[in-house]
């Protein structure tokens, strides 16, 4: 519930046209309705950890909720970041901008929020939850990179949103990033001029000229280069905290998941 909440909203602020092979709620109902059903699913997320106190006590619960509650604040602040290079046509980014924006705005509810909470309540000790926040970093960017990929490259009736969606936005994946940095100074002035206007005013011939760009210097090679450094810094950490467990369906599906981030096509 609180994962598809930041959704909805997520899709009216970046103003995405589909979501999972459909409409976005807000072009099928209008902002103001996606907002407020925004609103609602963060309530029912919330009353769900409320009711852990049945299964959980209350202690316990409380810690869950605490949990829940910086995994919010950091995505949120993932997102200030990410709005705030668009309203200011921010140009000047690197890798590590990038990776820092997707730590707060992907990983924390992904990866991290989950791996931090499945350990607190197994083992009712929050004192060494820090230690999966590496492992959730890792796996978590290379989740968003392979995304903003797929974006790109992938098959749009599988992916489930509309492709060349994220130039069409002018978000600044990784790819973008290292186009801008690459770019010569004619093609950085056409992509800037690009990025400060409105989305009503990209035409497809800019979007299929920043895509053919992005091919031209190598951005989305190297992007998925490192979505699969990202992967395998994440089976290392993987093997630090969980390789001394034994051998059960859990485990192997924990391990699988760093696979699967980079099979998704």
């Amino acid at each position: 519930m609180l994962h598809n909440a930041f959704l909805v909203h997520d899709d009216v602020e970046d103003e995405s046209e589909a979501r999972r092979g459909r409409p976005t709620l807000h072009r099928l109902h209008g902002v103001p309705m996606a907002v407020n059903v925004g609103d609602a699913l963060l309530l029912i997320g919330l009353r769900a950890l409320i009711d852990n106190q049945r299964q959980l006590g209350p202690r316990l619960t409380l810690l869950v909720l605490e949990e829940a509650e910086r995994m919010a604040r950091e995505s949120i602040e993932g997102q200030a970041i990410e709005l705030g290079w668009r309203r200011d046509n921010a140009l000047e980014l690197a890798e590590d901008d990038y990776l820092e924006m997707v730590f707060k705005k992907t990983c924390w509810y992904t990866t991290i929020f989950p791996s931090r909470v499945g350990a607190l309540i197994r083992t009712r000790n929050a004192r060494s939850l820090d230690r999966f926040d590496r492992f959730g970093f890792f796996l978590g960017a290379a989740f968003q990179i392979q995304d903003d990929l797929l974006n790109l490259v992938g098959d749009e009736a599988r992916y489930g949103k509309e492709l060349d969606g994220d130039i069409r936005e002018g978000k600044r994946t990784l790819m973008l990033i290292h186009l801008l940095n690459r770019a010569s100074e004619a093609e950085r002035r056409q992509i800037a001029e690009y990025l400060a206007a409105p989305r009503a005013d990209h035409t497809e011939s800019q979007v299929r000229w920043i895509r053919e760009r992005m091919d031209h210097h190598g951005c989305i090679a190297d992007a998925r280069h490192t979505a699969h450094s990202l992967a395998g810094a994440a089976l290392h950490e993987f093997d630090q905290i969980y390789g001394a467990l034994p051998e059960t369906r859990d485990r192997r599906f924990v391990s699988g998941v760093v696979r699967w981030v980079l099979s998704r096509t």
